[in-house]
This record gives C-alpha cells, structure tokens and sequence, in this order.
C-alpha cells in the first residue's frame, strides 16, 4: 500500500518489475540449460549410486551455478571435466551476473526514483496542480491537455493509491494524499504552480484546500467545483478565482435542453472538446487591433482588459487594442491558445 505524500512520476520505457521478470527468465534459462549438458554428456559420476539422472543433473547445475560445490556429483572423464569448463562456468558467469545485477538494480532503485523526484521538483515551476482524479478531476485534465497544457507539467494530488496510479499510467506525475494538509501541496510545489484546480467529492473538503493552497501560493489561479450552489461564495472567500457549481449546472443544461433541445445540442457541443464549437480564450491579432468585437471574424464573448472582465455587450470595450485578450467561440479546427507570437509569424508568411 503507498505511504501518504508518495510522489508517482510517470514510468520509464521499461517497468522495474518487466526487467526483474526477464533477468529471471535468463538465469532459469542459463540453470536448465546447465542440468541438460550434464545429463547428456556421459562421464559425471554419483558416489552415491554412480547413476546421474536428470534430477541429479539439475541439483548439480543448482550448486555449480551458485558457486556452492558440494563435490557428491563430480566429471571424472576428460571430456566431462572439458564440458564442465568450457561451458558450465560460463553459464555460471552468466548466472552469477543476473543475479548480482538484479540485486544491485533493486538496491539502486530506490535512490534512482528518489534523485529523480528531487529532480523533478527542482524543475517544476508554472504547473498545474489538480487535487482530484475522479470524473471532474479527469475531464478537467482533458480540456488542460485539449488547449494545450502539457502533460508534463500537470500534478495530480488524491488520496486513493490506485487514482494516482491511473493518473502515472496516463503519463502524468502524482502525489497521494490529503490535499488539506500543506505538507502534501508542498511536495506538490503548489507554492511555484500557475493553476489549482480542486475537484473532490465534498465541499468543506473543497474549502479546506483551498485556504491552503492559497495560504503557500497568493498568485495561483485557483478553480474549484462544488457540488452546492450555497458553498460557492464560501470557497470564493476561501481564496478562489473562479467556483463552478457542478450540480446546479448540469441541472440548468438539464431544464434548458428539455424545454429548447436544439439549445441542449448547443451547450453539450460547446462543452464538447475536439469537435463542433469551442469555447476559447486567445490574444488580439495585429490585423483586429482597431475593430470592435463585432468586425471580427469569431464570436467574441467577452473582453478581458488590464485583468478586468469585459462582457460582450459592455461599452467600455470600444475597439480592440493590442494587449487585450478575448473570449470567443470557435471552430475546434482552430487551435485555440495559439500565441501572439506564432499569429503573428503566420500574418507575415502570408
């Protein structure tokens, strides 16, 4: 069972148990391959009954290839004393490495997968730190990772061992344990993340780690779901940028589809990733500095100015200018977090 503030980092090309599972395979290999030449190459001799079966072939194989040596079994013939030198004791080289070798690599593990957290948490700066790997906590992950968020700088913070062993499965990093304890976000860095988001299943679990994450890191765009309309301006007091009521959402997409389906198709396409509509946030483009919302050619929802959210219809967005963000519905063709830098490039290749 993992340890509370286990640190999971995504597995290498081979896992430790695959490489420990064909060193045993070899040495097995190697000891009745070992038994075979003894039983069929004739001058071995049994002081016992002077009869070597497969078995005793087997047995002494067994002490040969460990270096044991009782001397009950020995070759009296020249030919058995040549079998014996010039291919048992390169079997037993052989044996004798995989066995040392998979010693050595299972002591050395630990310290490997320690030296490599430390240098992974030395690297982490700007992440995303997501406390929950339950349905909310994965389809967050999938829109990060839709608009562009890399896999690699997403941590995954739950208590339950096997959540955070899917998680290192999906080539993510994770951590187990209580998230309102600061000692497991701090394993987590939360103090260097750019992005909390909190998904657990309870709202004064939501709460708590809230305050915490926004006690070790002021900054930090903090996100939380919960699962009751009435406790999301506590978790906005409790340092929250942003609170989704989960279930008064889906029960409003709920009641608007049945009274109006095709507004039902709209809103499901919208939360929908990789297909159909999206919903996007991006820089202002050189050639839409000037215009207003309307002369441009995706639907712009609102504005965002100097960290202050403009809505569509407010008339202090006038016309764009250049270090305003806007968000808008799109095409999912369209890649939605695509740069200043890189629309720019692309304005002036065309």
């Amino acid at each position: 069972m993992a340890m509370e503030g286990t640190v999971r980092l995504p597995a290498g090309e081979i896992h430790p148990l695959k490489r420990i599972g064909r060193r045993l395979l070899i040495a097995l290999g190697a000891l009745f391959l070992a038994a075979l030449i003894v039983w069929l190459t004739p001058g071995y001799v049994d002081e016992t009954d002077n009869d070597v079966t497969f078995w005793d072939a087997l047995y002494l194989a067994t002490v040969s290839l460990s270096t044991t040596g009782y001397g009950d079994i020995t070759p009296v013939t020249p030919s058995a004393r040549a079998t014996h030198t010039l291919l048992i004791t390169p079997l037993r080289v052989v044996f004798l490495i995989v066995l040392i070798g998979t010693t050595v690599e299972t002591l050395a593990t630990t310290t490997r997968e320690q030296f490599r957290i430390n240098r992974w948490r030395k690297t982490l700066r700007d992440h995303t730190v997501v406390v929950g790997y339950g349905v909310k906590g994965r389809s967050a992950i999938a829109a990060l990772l839709d608009n562009g968020v890399p896999r690699d700088t997403i941590v995954v913070v739950d208590p339950n061992q096997f959540a955070a062993a899917e998680a290192t499965d999906k080539g993510l990093s994770a951590i187990v344990g209580d998230a309102t304890r600061a000692e497991i976000l701090n394993r987590a860095e939360v103090a260097t993340a750019r992005r909390v988001v909190v998904t657990t299943d309870r709202d004064d679990t939501n709460v708590l780690v809230t305050l915490t994450a926004r006690q070790l890191n002021a900054d930090a765009e903090v996100s939380v779901a919960v699962r009751e309309a009435e406790n999301a301006e506590l978790v906005r007091h409790s340092g929250a940028n942003t609170v989704v009521p989960s279930s008064d959402a889906v029960g409003r997409i709920l009641g608007l589809s049945a009274i109006s389906p095709p507004l039902g198709h709209v809103l499901e396409d919208l939360l929908a990733t990789g297909e159909g509509m999206e919903v996007a946030e991006r820089d202002v483009t050189p050639r839409e500095e000037g215009r207003t919302t309307k002369q441009i050619d995706d639907v712009v929802l609102a504005v965002i100015r100097d960290g202050n959210l403009l809505p569509f219809h407010s008339p202090a967005i006038g016309h764009l200018v250049r270090d305003d963000r806007i968000i808008v519905v799109r095409s999912a063709e369209t890649l939605p977090w695509a740069p200043r830098a890189d629309i720019e490039a692309a304005g002036e290749d065309e």
